[in-house]
């Protein structure tokens, strides 16, 4: 929506004070007519204009995303709602991902729904329910997001879904305190990170990685993070591409080398598993807890994404000098900036003009700075995106402006998580299982071969 980006009558200024404006601006309490007295516009709601008097509008979003990380999304309507009139109605289910698929099969869907992977948004696509996105969307992603993002949010040629949120997991957690005490620096490429490990392995009187991979049913799901990494690193983004679009054989080569580097760290007994045990620890230790003995000074290095900052303990200084803070897993030359991430997108099964309207402020930078403010403070991290018009100073977490600045970085070269995008018997079985069995013992050969055969014929 080009005019909430250009034009200023509304408070859409990313600055802090300007975004506490923002939230409150549009028709101040609940009593008052956000239009004013006898028709007039109010100036901070000229911007929505455009979308006409939605008042009795009711626009339902059903998401995956529940308490207390809900309350920011609802929050950042708030303005949309005051200023056309149009109501809100944000639905929580923890059972989304297979809920949504029964709605629309059902052919009772909501309005909006907010998809976590691309896979899920294809076979949405596939029961013929969701409607493409407008062109005021697609205009909006274009200048904001780039080729890699929109190209997620496409099926078959046709854009369906823009991007919302985000998360980076190509992140090594370690603790500022310890590397400084030690004079060790951040590495900035794969062979300073080797390195690294080896310095710690030989003098701190630890071992310099520890992790965990447990995690109920999804048990194994941690290394697939560690292998997608690595496929990015290897082989290139070009690769990653056809490997996870089974263009390439899971057991080719380009793979093949990659597991083996992660079996470089994770499965070389004078690396792991710090704090924990020996390497078969991995597989009963919860991905929960994998980077936990870092703060007791067992372990130095963890790999996990963003989100891990909520694991450690209430109060504990995650922050560029602090107990804990983390660093961009590095590429094979410093130059080189390849992001593993994962991501939300919304998109919509009804062409209602109120819905396009809020789909269109959604995919907005002034939506984007909205959500930021609104979601400072949850604990131990926010809510970021790769939406280029985020002002970061918003961003009152540390690990939350780290990964958007990774994000924002003009080199970054973006890969959602490869095994969200495969088919489920892969992504969400065969590759987890082998995972965990080659952690256990199981050769690389052998891990590979299995994952290859369990991928469908058609």
């Amino acid at each position: 929506m080009r005019s909430l980006r250009n034009r200023r009558g509304y408070a859409v200024a990313a600055t802090g004070a300007a975004l506490a404006l923002v939230l409150t601006a549009c028709g101040g309490g609940d009593d008052e007519d956000p239009k004013g007295g006898g028709g007039e516009t109010n100036a901070d709601c000229a911007a929505f204009e455009e979308y006409g008097d939605l008042d009795g509008k009711t626009i339902t979003i059903y998401a995956g995303i529940v308490n207390p990380e809900d309350q920011p999304y609802v929050d950042s309507f708030k303005p949309f709602e005051d200023c056309t009139g149009a109501k809100v109605d944000y639905q929580a289910d923890k059972q989304f991902e297979q809920q949504i698929l029964v709605r629309a099969q059902a052919g009772n869907p909501p309005d909006i729904a907010i998809v976590p992977q691309p896979g899920l948004l294809a076979q949405l696509v596939a029961t013929g329910t969701v409607k493409a996105a407008p062109e005021g969307v697609a205009a909006n992603v274009d200048e904001f997001w780039g080729e890699d993002w929109k190209a997620l949010g496409t099926v078959d040629g046709t854009f369906y879904a823009a991007p919302s949120g985000a998360s980076v997991k190509s992140l090594v957690w370690y603790s500022p305190q310890e590397f400084e005490a030690n004079g060790w620096t951040v590495p900035t490429t794969l062979d300073e990170l080797k390195t690294l490990s080896d310095t710690i392995a030989a003098d701190s009187g630890h071992k310099p990685w520890c992790a965990g991979i447990a995690s109920d049913a999804a048990t194994g799901w941690p290394v697939t993070d560690w292998m997608e990494d690595m496929v990015l690193r290897v082989g290139g983004p070009d690769v990653y591409d056809q490997w996870v679009k089974h263009e390439i054989a899971f057991n080719s080569d380009v793979p093949t080398q990659a597991l083996d580097a992660v079996g470089a760290y994770l499965k070389n007994p004078d690396y792991v598993n710090g704090g924990y045990g020996d390497v078969s620890s991995i597989a009963t230790t919860a991905f929960q807890d994998g980077g936990l003995p870092i703060l007791d000074g067992q372990c130095s290095l963890h790999r996990m994404a963003s989100f891990y900052a909520a694991n450690f303990p209430k109060g504990t200084d995650i922050s560029e000098n602090g107990q804990i803070f983390a660093f961009y897993l590095p590429g094979q030359a410093a130059e080189d900036k390849p992001v593993l991430g994962a991501g939300e997108f919304v998109t919509a099964f009804s062409d209602d003009p109120a819905v396009q309207a809020l789909l269109d402020f959604w995919s907005t930078d002034t939506w984007a700075n909205l959500k930021a403010k609104a979601s400072a403070d949850l604990t131990n991290g926010g809510w970021i995106t790769a939406n280029k018009g985020l002002d970061t100073s918003i961003l009152v977490n540390p690990i939350d402006a780290l990964s958007a600045g990774i994000l924002q970085d003009p080199n970054a070269v973006f890969r959602f998580d490869g095994s969200d995008m495969m088919p489920a018997a892969v992504g969400s079985n065969a590759f987890w299982k082998e995972a965990t069995s080659w952690i256990t013992g199981q050769s690389t050969k052998d891990t590979l071969d299995k994952i290859e055969a369990a991928w469908p014929s058609s």
